[in-house]
Order: C-alpha cells, then sequence, then structure tokens
C-alpha cells in the first residue's frame, strides 16, 4: 500500500524506482538514528545512464537539470529502503549535487534546482532542504550530475 508521498509521486507522473545498485563497496543508503543519508545517487534508469558527459558541452543545461530530477528520485527510493516508508520523512536536511562540469560553465546552481524542485514538489514544506551545488571535473560513468540527500525520519 502507498503512503501519501508515493500518492503524490503519482499524482506528478512519477513513479518510485527501484533502488539502484552500488557501483562499488557502500550501501545506497544508511539510516543513523532520525537521519538517512543517501550515497550520491546516479541519474540511472533501469540500470544505465541515458546521457553521459560534461554539462555546457555535451549536455545541455535543461538536460542536466532534468537529469537531478532522476537522481532525486533515486535517492528517494534509497531512503524509503532503510526508513520502510517515505510518509516518515520529517524533512529535508540537506542536498549536495555534483555537477560534471565544462571548464566555462557556471550554472550548477540551475541544474541542482531539479533536484530541489523535485524534493519541493513531493515533500511540499518537508522538502525545504540546505543545500550544495558543486562543480567537478567528472563523476562515475561519467554521468553528468550526482545528488545525494540527508533526511529526517519522524519518530514514528
Amino acid at each position: 500500500m502507498a503512503g501519501a508521498v508515493e500518492a503524490r509521486l503519482a499524482e506528478l507522473g512519477l513513479t518510485l524506482p527501484a533502488v539502484v545498485p552500488p557501483l562499488a563497496s557502500y550501501q545506497p543508503a544508511v539510516r543513523s538514528g532520525v537521519y538517512v543519508y543517501t550515497s550520491g545517487q546516479l541519474p540511472m534508469v533501469d540500470g544505465k545512464l541515458a546521457v553521459t558527459g560534461k554539462v555546457g558541452a555535451e549536455v545541455t543545461p535543461d538536460e542536466a537539470k532534468e537529469l537531478a530530477k532522476t537522481c532525486a528520485l533515486n535517492a528517494l527510493a534509497a531512503v524509503k529502503s532503510v526508513a520502510g516508508d517515505l510518509d516518515r520523512i520529517k524533512g529535508v536536511v540537506k542536498v549536495v549535487g555534483f555537477v560534471a562540469s565544462a571548464t566555462d560553465f557556471t550554472g550548477q546552481p540551475a541544474v541542482i534546482n531539479g533536484a530541489s524542485e523535485l524534493l519541493g514538489a513531493v515533500l511540499g514544506d518537508k522538502g525545504v532542504h540546505a543545500r550544495s551545488a558543486v562543480g567537478v571535473a567528472v563523476l562515475p560513468l561519467d554521468a553528468p550530475v550526482e545528488v545525494e540527500v540527508q533526511v529526517e525520519l519522524a519518530d514514528v
């Protein structure tokens, strides 16, 4: 039975994906007390990256913003894998977004807005968070974007 958060995803035309399996020696998410920390989530869909390359070169900022949404959706799946139910989310505490950037690209905040806007659309006020948006030279598998999320769970 899906809860309110997954019902909201459905209203937005989205489905919570399966948890993306780790690419190396780590867990997709871990819980520490009332907090869940996700590992960096790539924009994987059905086990593969639809797009690779640097934002501002092979990947447009608009494409990258959509990919950041996919990363956030994957992060929610990782949170659910340890929390059991997305309705337990009291709030998103922090989002960190990494953007594989062409040397002259400076629009990282607008790209990571894709993740922030998705969390806001799905979680409402509980989706408001602190954030960092960082440009990097390269990401795993030549992904354009990677997002990690920290959430606080309600004491339920």
